[in-house]
């Protein structure tokens, strides 16, 4: 061969290596990047499911409890973690304190009631022992709200260091910023992603950072707010979070996410957001999940690891979604998520109420095949002044409820 046929040769081979060198390079700047160990992702569905009456039967002990008169004895957007010394916090939105009598009620049937004057506040903290009873409630609000007609409700929590490499750990609780307004928006407008720390081990509130101020964008069910949940995977936690997509009557709404160091959710600086492309820490967040239709999430879901596959659950979409639970399943927090799979619809207490918001709670779950999961129930009634009047006959319709799950092949 003559010399410059070789040359030409060597010279393409090295291009050749040199683009699969870029190329890889690309692919691995914009695929999600987790490094998290494990075996081979697969597809999950929820194999079999049973109501968890352990957790659920405890709540309305603790509730039901009339010898405190400042304590919880209802709420929603149940929430929970694991302290270092075995305690578990659980995190509520909307919440009643007061006094609870025993049955029968006014109207004369047998459960439990409070008073229509019952107090009401907007966030609450009940500590649980390690062995699974309710002790107590934090002086509630726990989070203050920030300003007139704004109101912080707290969603998914974690335990880390005070500062990366810190031996001292405390709380960090994400929480979403609300503002009145009027309809479609009785539920607040959504406002922003907040970050609040809470010491150890007597979780006393020490500050609230602004992760992402969402004031700016015009539309309110373009806003996004993070937090609903949060999953630990490699070096990094990933924080789901949605729109308000529903309130502005769209059938479902759309999920977002965004990742951090693990130990640095306190940071603003260190959040990413997934673009649809790539991790940003400025710019827009691009949905992914959601086709405003028949796949989507309802305006609170969450997300576990099994083994190396993330599952979501979410309220079902359409007319369902008051009733039934759904799940997606995907390799990478940023999709794409495969589903929706065959739902279950758990035990409502009467006809009347919704089911909504349905959480998993590690801290129940043993480390094993079990997945424990709250959903909270709600009188279902567009005027709120019937809709009181049935939260306050009967205590249970406000309360979190458990189901137990076994995950397997689809």
């Amino acid at each position: 061969m003559p010399d410059d046929g070789r040359a030409r040769r060597r010279t393409g081979t090295g291009l050749g290596i040199l683009l699969a060198v870029v190329l890889a390079a690309v692919l691995l700047t914009a695929l999600p990047d987790d490094r998290e160990g494990g075996g081979a992702c697969t597809a999950r569905t929820v194999r079999s499911w049973s109501a968890d009456t352990e957790p659920t039967g405890e709540f309305a002990r603790y509730g039901d409890d009339g010898t405190r008169t400042d304590d919880w004895t209802g709420g929603d957007g149940t929430h929970s973690v694991r302290l270092p010394d075995g305690r578990v916090l659980w995190l509520f939105s909307d919440t009643y304190l007061g006094q609870v009598h025993a049955p029968p009620n006014p109207v004369g049937e047998s459960v439990a009631w409070r008073d229509a004057s019952a107090p009401m506040v907007r966030n609450s903290a009940v500590v649980m022992s390690a062995s699974g009873r309710l002790l107590s409630t934090l002086p509630a609000p726990v989070f203050a709200d920030p300003a007139p007609e704004q109101w912080r409700w707290p969603v998914a929590a974690r335990v880390e260091p005070r500062s990366p490499g810190s031996a001292e750990r405390v709380v960090r609780v994400l929480l979403w910023t609300r503002t009145a307004g009027r309809s479609p928006w009785i539920y607040g407008v959504p406002t922003a992603t907040e970050v609040a720390t809470l010491s150890l081990p007597d979780l006393r509130l020490e500050g609230v950072t602004t992760v992402l101020d969402q004031a700016s964008v015009t539309d309110p069910a373009e806003r996004v707010l993070f937090g609903t949940t949060a999953v630990d995977a490699g070096d990094w936690t990933y924080v789901f979070g949605g729109d308000d997509a529903q309130a502005a009557s769209r059938p479902v709404s759309r999920a977002y996410v965004a990742r951090v160091p693990r130990g640095r959710l306190g940071e603003p600086g260190a959040w990413e957001y997934w673009d649809g492309e790539r991790w940003a820490v400025r710019g827009r967040s691009e949905p992914v999940l959601g086709d405003g239709r028949r796949r989507g999430v309802g305006s609170a879901f969450t997300v576990v690891r099994d083994g190396r596959t993330y599952v979501l659950f979410t309220m079902a979409a359409g007319t369902r979604g008051l009733t039934t639970i759904t799940s997606y399943w995907s390799c990478s927090p940023t999709g794409p998520w495969h589903g929706p799979a065959k739902g279950f619809s758990p035990p409502l207490p009467e006809s009347g109420v919704a089911a909504y918001n349905p959480q998993a709670h590690p801290a129940l779950s043993g480390g094993g095949s079990r997945l424990v999961l709250s959903y909270d129930v709600n009188w279902l009634d567009a005027n709120a002044v019937s809709a009181q009047a049935n939260l306050s006959r009967n205590v249970s319709l406000y309360r979190p409820r458990f189901v137990s799950l076994r995950l397997g092949r689809e």
